[in-house]
């Protein structure tokens, strides 16, 4: 088997995101109660529920025996939302580790790119005549192998920028209530998530890279470090590799970039709602897409994956398994959410959607 075609891991990441996806799609199917359809949708929820949509109910009057109860089981088998920081310090353990190996392998091995194959071709379709059109073709393979690992290097850039960002909003932007919690499936969910994510934008290219670890360990441990050859890094051969990907990576970066956008200001939008950071008191968000949706930090979240999504050139499958969790994930936390404002506030504007505008 080839070693660089990802055919092992991809498999297992696909029925990892398939396995986490079809729950949340038969919790919003209109199964029947007898069915279990409620007891599903109940379970879902409850995984889901984070922050204002798990904590306990307030009362001014004294809690009853009854209303305890409900409040320990509310939040029994939960953690403190603020571990949501563990989900980030994960994403940028695994991405950083995957984008140096796959960088590393790139620089060694897949450089330098159009200039050199150009010139061979030249050169063989003049030596070789009929011949040339089977060597065109072994070069037109080398070129399209190398231009897809210097793909996940950059998918995997954008990936790095992606988690290092929600890693400081946490600490910085976010004020988290001492009584917000998340159910603890929610939590492994997202220790999950941010292990899996980058594995699977970078699943095509993690095998070969591997394996090219593994022999450069080997090399140093039988010949020693005096006998290894020195590693220069030239910027320039680390730079123009990225500089002639297709336009699918430039296009796939800017929508990135544009949902990334969107999400920092509807974030900052969110955590400057509590003037004090220890109060439970929420109020109506607006401003930005929040005057369309209900959860357009959800929405930029989509917009950011089909960015990624097109920047991965779509031929990983592996990444549309992911995409497609990630568009039912959101969206029934999105509908759950936008269920509990309309709960909260009598007032709050009936002309805003879940998550996509006119659509849900």
């Amino acid at each position: 088997m080839e070693t660089g075609d990802g055919r092992t891991i991809q498999p297992l990441l696909c029925l990892a995101w398939l396995a986490a996806s079809l729950p949340i799609v038969a919790a919003a199917l209109p199964i029947p109660a007898a069915a279990g359809g409620r007891l599903l949708h109940g379970l879902l929820s409850a995984f889901s529920a984070r922050g204002k949509t798990v904590r306990p109910s307030s009362s001014s009057a004294a809690p009853s025996s009854s209303s305890s109860a409900t409040s320990s089981s509310k939040t029994k088998f939960t953690v403190p939302q603020k571990y949501f920081l563990h989900f980030y310090v994960v994403g940028v353990a695994v991405t950083t580790s995957l984008l140096i190996a796959v960088l590393f392998y790139a620089y060694m091995k897949m450089t330098p790119l159009l200039p050199e194959t150009s010139r061979y071709s030249t050169i063989a379709s003049h030596l070789v005549g009929s011949n040339s059109f089977s060597f065109g073709s072994v070069l037109s393979l080398t070129m399209e192998h190398k231009y897809r690992v210097w793909r996940t290097v950059f998918v995997l850039l954008l990936m790095e920028i992606q988690v290092l960002r929600r890693l400081y909003e946490t600490e910085h932007v976010f004020h988290y209530s001492p009584s917000a919690r998340m159910h603890i499936v929610g939590y492994l969910t997202g220790i999950f998530y941010y292990t899996a994510a980058p594995l699977s934008l970078a699943s095509s290219s993690i095998p070969e890279a591997v394996d090219f670890l593994r022999g450069q360990i080997a090399e140093f441990i039988v010949k020693g470090r005096g006998r290894m050859p020195d590693l220069v890094i030239d910027s320039s051969s680390l730079i123009k590799p990225l500089l002639k990907l297709g336009w699918c990576q430039w296009i796939g970066a800017v929508i990135f970039i544009w949902g990334s956008l969107h999400q920092i200001r509807c974030h900052a939008i969110l955590g400057s709602l509590r003037e004090n950071k220890d109060s439970d008191e929420y109020v109506i968000p607006c401003g930005d897409w929040f005057s369309r949706v209900s959860c357009p930090h959800y929405l930029a979240e989509l917009v950011i994956y089909l960015g990624l999504l097109i920047a991965s050139g779509g031929s990983d499958i592996s990444v549309w398994f992911l995409f497609i969790f990630v568009i039912t994930n959101l969206s029934f936390a999105a509908v759950q959410t936008h269920k509990w404002y309309l709960q909260k506030f009598e007032d709050y504007p009936r002309s805003r959607y879940a998550i996509i505008p006119f659509v849900l």
